[in-house]
C-alpha cells in the first residue's frame, strides 16, 4: 500500500502556484536548482523516454537577444489583438526576462531512442506532453521551494533555436524564467488585470 500525500497540502501548493511575471534580482542557490531538475526526471513520460532537454541560459549577450525578440513579437502580438482590448492589452506584464535570474528553455528530443517508441506510435505527440508533465513537476517543487516560475510563449521557436544553436529535432515546448518573486498571490495575475476570469468547469467531465 502506498503512503498518501495530504490532499489540502497538494492542493493548497497548486493553489498558490502562478505564472510569475515579477522577479527579485536575488540569486538562486544552485543545489535549489539541481533539487528541482532532480524532481523533474521522476516525471512520467510515454514509455519511460524522457525526452525533456534543458538548457539554462547564462549568456548575458544572448539572453538580451532573446528579450529584444520578445519585445518584437510582441509588438506583433499586439496587432492580433481585438482593437476593443488593445489598451488592455499594453498595461499587461507578459515576462520577466530581464529581471529573472535564472532562464531555461525546454526543449522535447522528437528522435530520441530512449523508450523505444513504446506508446507513441500512434500519437507521436505524447512526447511533447511528457515534456509538459516535467515542467509541471519543476513549477510545483519550484513553488514548494519558495521561487516564481513564468512561463513565456510570445516567443518564435525556430528564433530560440538559433540563438541556442539546439539539434534540429529539439522542439522548444517553454521557455521559464525562474526566481524569486517580488509578491505573491492566489489569483492570477490576468485575472487582477481584468484580461480574462478563471472558469470553475466543474461540468467539464462528460459521461459516455
Amino acid at each position: 500500500m502506498t503512503t498518501p500525500v495530504a490532499f489540502d497540502v497538494l492542493y493548497d501548493l497548486a493553489a498558490r502556484r502562478r505564472d510569475v511575471r515579477r522577479f527579485r534580482t536575488d540569486p538562486v542557490d544552485e543545489s535549489t536548482l539541481d533539487e528541482l531538475l532532480r524532481l523533474v526526471e521522476l516525471a512520467p513520460s510515454v514509455g519511460n523516454s524522457q525526452p525533456w532537454r534543458w538548457v539554462r541560459v547564462a549568456s548575458t549577450g544572448v539572453r538580451e537577444q532573446l528579450c529584444q525578440h520578445f519585445d518584437c513579437t510582441n509588438k506583433n502580438a499586439l496587432q492580433q489583438v481585438k482593437s476593443d482590448k488593445r489598451a488592455a492589452y499594453t498595461r499587461l506584464k507578459l515576462a520577466g526576462l530581464r529581471e529573472a535570474p535564472i532562464h531555461y528553455a525546454v526543449f522535447c528530443d522528437t528522435e530520441t531512442n530512449q523508450g523505444g517508441g513504446l506508446g507513441r506510435q500512434s500519437m507521436p505527440e505524447t512526447l511533447q506532453y511528457s515534456v509538459v508533465c516535467a515542467i509541471m513537476s519543476f513549477w510545483l517543487g519550484a513553488k514548494a521551494k519558495g521561487l516564481g516560475v513564468g512561463w513565456v510563449s510570445i516567443l518564435e521557436p525556430k528564433t530560440v533555436n538559433r540563438l541556442l544553436s539546439v539539434p534540429p529535432s529539439w522542439d522548444l515546448v517553454a521557455y521559464l524564467c525562474v526566481g524569486y518573486p517580488i509578491e505573491e498571490h492566489v489569483d492570477p495575475e490576468l485575472e487582477r488585470a481584468q484580461w480574462q476570469h478563471r472558469e470553475w468547469r466543474r461540468d467539464s467531465v462528460i459521461l459516455r
